[in-house]
């Protein structure tokens, strides 16, 4: 258990100063004056416009869509790397097991492709 000891320490140290850092000094050091123009939202220089009557404010749903797209392609990635640099030493079964995978994300890639997801209007 005294091996563990300063990880341990270290963990209490780091979230203690992570804590202290996010409440306390930014509090005391930061500024406390507030105008229109810091409490307005920033939109890459442009004025923000508001929205009409009735207007929700909600993205498309597309947006979301290539989200999660990028998503699961980018998990796609992180399986496919340490697969490559084991492809050797994992065998057929290695290989297999990356086709069915590879199979899986192409049935959901070509779901989406079939369903117009990634069509832009």
């Amino acid at each position: 258990m005294s091996a563990y000891l300063p990880i341990l320490l270290l963990l209490v140290v780091a979230g203690g100063f992570a804590v202290t850092n996010a409440t306390v000094v930014t509090d005391k050091i930061g500024p406390s004056r507030y105008n229109r123009a810091k409490l307005d939202a920033y939109e890459c220089g442009i004025e923000p416009t508001p929205l009409p009557a009735g207007a929700s404010g909600r993205l498309p749903v597309k947006f979301y869509l290539t989200a999660m797209l990028f998503i699961i392609f980018d998990i796609e990635i992180v399986f496919l790397y340490p697969w490559a640099a084991s492809a050797i030493p994992l065998g057929i079964l290695g290989l297999v097991e990356i086709a069915i995978f590879m199979g899986t994300v192409f049935i959901a890639y070509a779901y989406v492709w079939r369903r117009g997801g990634l069509d832009w209007d």
